[in-house]
């Protein structure tokens, strides 16, 4: 049963799930009980043959989905749908260095980061098999990361996920009815209003929104009407990498430690360019205070019903205070200011 590797249609939520048997025996954070081994590390076989390197994009050894899947097994009725597990799986790694955090980069190499996620969005869209890219960064063990050396992952996929399906659906009807972006809007009244800016420059804008699911749930918002990053010239690319580095540092001056969170690039699907739709970054945080988890539990997972631990208003003045001690005393560079300032 290991060797099973499809994905099912479920019927009542109308979503794919991805069944993937052989990732039961990936690694759990090797190195933890005296022997460190890195799969990305300098040296290591995965990367003794790149040479020097500063990013690079690796295979994932464990991959959910794979160009030439094994045929799906019969389910036994008609009843329930299954389909090939169809796409590619990649790790991008971010620095040749075994720890640290987006914000630990330089700004110039931060760029490379983000010229790499471009590059890979678009060679990966391309594969006729292909539906969407989806692009993210795990960190920490809070999350359920099994290897620390900074790395993102890369799922090409062969549907659109739910969520995109959601925000296209939303994006769409507002568009229809009111002739205009939605996130473009939101934007707008988020940076008149003041309340929940976080940090912001030239091109972007980080805040933590007003229909926030988790405690410290930030976004990443560009001003101008981009789909992807296929729409991003040279200043957007900088700029985003100032905005990232600059998230990751406040996380852990908030939380005084090396900080948790997931990070998630939300784009147009790879084969359609739809010109309502606002590209944008979320990054979840999985703690409600300094030393307290916040625990998706029944409500959330039963209900799909999130239940936000505090006030968002207050919970973005801390984020502004710590973005502020953060962009004084952790980053080298910045290029804007905290609360929008």
């Amino acid at each position: 049963m290991l060797g099973i590797n499809e994905i099912r249609w479920n019927p009542l939520l109308k979503q794919w799930i991805i069944v993937a048997g052989h990732r039961g025996r990936r690694p759990w954070r090797p190195g933890e009980r005296g022997k460190r081994f890195c799969p990305f590390c300098p040296g290591a076989p995965e990367t003794k043959d790149l040479g020097e390197w500063d990013v690079i994009v690796l295979p994932n050894k464990y991959p959910a989905l794979t160009p030439n899947p094994p045929k799906p097994e019969d389910p036994g009725t008609p009843l329930f749908r299954v389909g090939e597990a169809r796409g590619v799986c990649k790790v991008l790694v971010e620095t040749p260095r075994h720890e640290g955090d987006l914000h630990d980069l330089s700004l110039e190499h931060m760029v490379k980061v983000i010229n790499m996620f471009r590059e890979e969005y678009e060679k990966l869209s391309r594969l006729p098999f292909v539906e969407y890219v989806a692009e993210f960064r795990n960190k920490g063990r809070e999350v359920g990361v099994s290897l620390s050396h900074p790395h993102s992952q890369i799922y090409a996929l062969p549907f659109i996920p739910p969520k995109i399906t959601a925000e296209i659906e939303s994006f769409r009807e507002y568009y229809e009815e009111m002739g205009k972006c939605l996130l473009c809007d939101i934007l707008a009244e988020e940076r008149r209003l003041g309340k929940r800016i976080v940090y912001a420059n030239k091109l972007f804008t980080v805040l933590l929104p007003y229909y926030a699911m988790w405690p410290y749930e930030v976004h990443v918002i560009p001003h101008r009407h981009l789909g992807s990053l296929m729409d991003f010239n040279s200043e957007d690319s900088l700029y985003l990498a100032d905005a990232l580095r600059v998230v990751t540092a406040t996380y852990n001056v908030l939380l005084r430690k090396d900080a948790p969170y997931i990070m998630v690039f939300h784009q147009n699907p790879s084969k359609k360019k739809l010109g309502y739709y606002h590209m944008h970054i979320e990054f979840y945080q999985p703690y409600r205070d300094r030393d307290k988890l916040k625990y998706a539990a029944g409500i959330e997972w039963g209900f799909g019903v999130f239940t936000y631990d505090g006030v968002p208003e207050e919970k973005a003045g801390e984020l502004k205070k710590a973005c502020s001690i953060a962009v004084d005393k952790r980053l080298d560079k910045v290029l804007g200011g905290c609360g929008g300032g």
